[in-house]
């Protein structure tokens, strides 16, 4: 990682397999000689409010290294004196110590004082001895991430103890050099912190061109000069002149075939983000199902409806056959239609919010939309060959998309592995910026 940034002239061995060679006037020691880490209060699920005193849970922890509140529990302001030695303060270092975020680090900047919840760790230095700026650096390097992992006990649900956070063998400059090393960092790491910004930013407008575009196929077409009329429907608006517009049960109709009475099918599911899908290659114990008696047999080509869901974006083509939960509901084709057509129209926001509307329920999140109501929605409805021809302009643009998107994700990915390169390399001295302007 020296490139560009040159290397301190003497070196010694630190006689840690973590950080190799250190400079000749740095110290070699394990983090708990300048810091120690207080852990936080157990407190019981019971006692959370909707008001009062904050309290920092793992999940307040952001991947961004902040500390957020916003979605926090509270403890009574009244009885949350007694918990002060729990207090966190602007300013002060945290970590998760249990579960997959394990090593998780974040910054607490809210004026507001918080307690600490039980496995979340407050990290206290030495202000003599450990710039905490530093610190947060070490914290985020390679070595002491890999440290987290090897130390972490418990299986599938590792913790790490108090100790061990801070048993790790850190090389330690002196205190003005640590500054000028955080400095440095500040700086370096913000410039690629700005280059992944940009890349984050383009993919999120590659996929609202992505739905822009597909919105518009699904309910204006492909050509631009067609003549367009009023649907007659609020929420399609005008259509091309030549399209009908149908209820939803003059194409499709509901099926309750149920499985064929073996081992082994296809277990699918609907997801919001996807459409459907195999369970077994999303959800680690969703395997083939094993008696599929009671559930509905899919062929490839329906159309598979999570009534509970289906306005959050659940429904969607089955490209498979195999079976499904009773919960959902299976529409298979009436007429010579592409179903694609239809996967795409159901998925657009606006098609959601029809779905809403026609959903039945006294909860939001218990709103069911049921085929009686489905059925009678109006949709457009193209010729066949008109409807093969926007699948398949979709499926070219989704792979032109999608290329796009995975040479963003994989500059994100390279921009991320230089960033933990160069705080790795700064915090063991293999690259020496004292002489840097920061």
């Amino acid at each position: 990682m020296t490139g560009r940034y040159k290397a301190y002239s003497d070196y010694k061995d630190s006689g840690s397999y973590w950080l190799g060679k250190i400079p000749t006037h740095w110290a070699a020691t394990e983090l708990k000689r300048y810091s120690f880490v207080k852990g936080g209060y157990a407190f019981s699920s019971e006692s959370f409010k909707d008001s009062g005193k904050p309290v920092i849970r793992i999940g307040d922890i952001k991947q961004d290294g902040s500390v957020s509140v916003k979605n926090c529990k509270y403890i009574d302001t009244n009885n949350s004196t007694q918990f002060s030695e729990y207090l966190v303060n602007k300013g002060d270092l945290l970590m998760a110590m249990t579960g997959a975020t394990i090593g998780k680090a974040g910054w607490y900047l809210e004026d507001e004082t918080a307690l600490l919840n039980q496995r979340v760790g407050a990290f206290k230095c030495n202000k003599n001895k450990l710039n905490y700026q530093f610190f947060w650096y070490v914290l985020n390097s390679l070595g002491y991430q890999s440290y987290i992992s090897l130390t972490a006990f418990g299986g599938a649900q590792p913790n790490i103890s108090d100790t061990g956070m801070v048993g790790y063998y850190s090389a330690v400059p002196t205190i003005q050099e640590q500054q000028k090393i955080a400095n440095f960092l500040d700086h370096e790491t913000a410039k690629i912190d700005t280059l992944i910004a940009k890349q984050e930013k383009l993919i999120e407008l590659l996929k609202e061109k992505r739905q822009a575009v597909i919105s518009h196929a699904v309910t204006k077409g492909l050509n631009p000069n067609a003549p367009m009329r009023d649907s007659g429907v609020e929420w399609l608006g005008e259509v091309p002149e030549h399209w009908e517009v149908l209820p939803t049960k003059r194409f499709f109709r509901l099926v309750t075939e149920p499985s064929i009475k073996n081992h082994g099918q296809e277990l699918l599911s609907v997801y919001t983000a996807i459409g459907v899908a195999p369970r077994k290659d999303l959800e680690q114990k969703g395997n083939k199902a094993s008696n599929t008696d009671g559930y509905w047999a899919v062929r490839k080509g329906d159309i598979i409806v999570n009534k509970l869901l289906a306005w959050m974006g659940a429904i969607g083509y089955s490209d498979y056959d195999g079976v499904t939960s009773p919960a959902y509901d299976i529409l298979r084709k009436t007429k010579d239609i592409n179903p694609k057509f239809y996967h795409y129209l159901f998925r657009q926001k606006f098609t959601q919010n029809e779905f809403k509307r026609w959903s039945r329920g006294i909860m939001e999140m218990r709103l069911r939309l049921y085929f009686e109501e489905l059925g009678r929605i109006m949709m457009p409805m193209p010729s066949k060959e008109e409807q093969n021809a926007i699948v398949q302009e979709i499926e070219k643009m989704h792979c032109i998309f999608a290329e796009l998107e995975d040479k963003a994700n994989l500059q994100i990915e390279l921009l991320k592995e230089r960033k933990t390169a160069l705080i790795s390399a700064a915090v063991t001295g293999k690259i020496d910026v004292r002489d840097g302007k920061f």
